[in-house]
């Protein structure tokens, strides 16, 4: 099971109204002794293996920067619809965490909320370079003892399909 569909069986037992903070509080059964100081995508150092390039991404708000590496044709990932995609995780050295497809509802807090943003507007068929702050993605708890607290996390997906 991959990291993404660990947490994501663990989101569907907390209470909806409790959202992702709840779902990054969740991750550890230990309190972090970790800094609650975010990470800033725009000033991190990225391994070239990583392919991030952030000036010449699109800021879409502080924690998320996104690059369109093909743009789709197909169904539109909108909030509200099921979507289904391919991706590769990693970390700012350029550490694989993990990989694989996973399904999701978009927008209702079963992924992290960078993958939530990031992820709309896709067509299918499209792939998309993601860079999430840790504010959108596992804050200071890190998780599943391979990503660390406050990390900044690159993500390569690909939009297979939309229901």
């Amino acid at each position: 099971m991959s990291l993404f569909q660990s947490l994501r069986s663990l989101a569907r037992r907390v209470t909806p109204f409790v959202g992702a903070a709840m779902l990054v509080s969740a991750c550890s059964t230990s309190e972090s002794t970790a800094p609650n100081i975010p990470s800033n995508p725009a000033v991190e150092t990225y391994a070239a293996s990583t392919g991030v390039v952030i000036a010449q991404m699109t800021k879409v708000n502080d924690n998320l920067y996104t690059r369109d590496a093909v743009v789709g044709t197909g169904a539109d990932a909108v909030i509200g619809r099921r979507v289904t995609v391919a991706y590769k995780g990693m970390l700012t050295s350029g550490q694989v965490f993990d990989q694989g497809t996973i399904s999701f509802n978009l927008g209702a807090g079963e992924v992290i909320p960078g993958w939530d943003q990031g992820v709309a507007g896709m067509k299918v068929g499209g792939s998309r370079k993601l860079v999430i702050g840790s504010s959108l993605a596992y804050g200071n708890r890190g998780a599943g003892g391979v990503i660390p607290p406050n990390a900044t996390l690159v993500f390569d997906v690909t939009l297979n399909g939309v229901q």
